[in-house]
């Protein structure tokens, strides 16, 4: 009976080690996957795409506004703009470019962890209210970003204007042949 029982206990030992070797292993390209699923990725990815859409479309609108005034058919032009940004991003394609970058930080480990995190109802709490939480941080931020760029602007032509080097980009007013 001993050597069923000493038998038993290898095994034990040996799975268990097996285990702790699995977290320190690199991760797999399938663990990757399943990550992106639980995290459901493409939703994501579309939802952020969204967003980033209302704020680049709302910093081409003030551009466009400043610099030239807007085309009469602006909406109607922008609208039909991003709809087929939107439509036509590869977000699949966008998805599995990204697996390598997972692989390359994270351990199967660490990806089964944050699929038990996001798989758990707080995790998935954060993955649908983080687009809108997004949304707003983006709404509220971009003032203080635009006056920061602003600034920064200000400050970059004055400090050409002072050196005495011309603003104007090269070959611009320069002679022509």
């Amino acid at each position: 009976m001993r050597p069923y029982l000493l038998a038993a206990l290898f095994l034990l030992v040996s799975v268990s080690g097996l285990a702790q070797t699995a977290d320190s292993d690199p991760a797999t390209k399938d663990d990757v996957i399943l990550y992106f699923q639980t995290m459901h990725t493409n939703d994501m990815m579309h939802k952020m795409m969204e967003v980033m859409s209302a704020s680049t479309q709302q910093s081409i609108h003030d551009e466009l506004a400043k610099q030239k005034g807007l085309p009469a058919d602006y909406a109607t032009r922008m609208n039909k703009r991003m709809d087929d940004l939107m439509k036509n991003m590869p977000l699949d394609e966008m998805e599995q470019a990204m697996i390598p970058a997972y692989q390359k930080h994270f351990t199967h480990g660490d990806i089964e962890a944050m699929n038990a995190f996001y798989a758990s109802p707080v995790g998935q709490k954060v993955l649908h209210e983080l687009p809108e939480v997004m949304q707003e941080g983006m709404q509220t931020m971009r003032p203080v970003l635009n006056k920061y760029i602003e600034a920064w602007e200000h400050r970059t032509m004055e400090d050409f204007k002072n050196s005495g080097t011309s603003t104007k980009p090269p070959g611009e007013g320069a002679a022509q042949n």
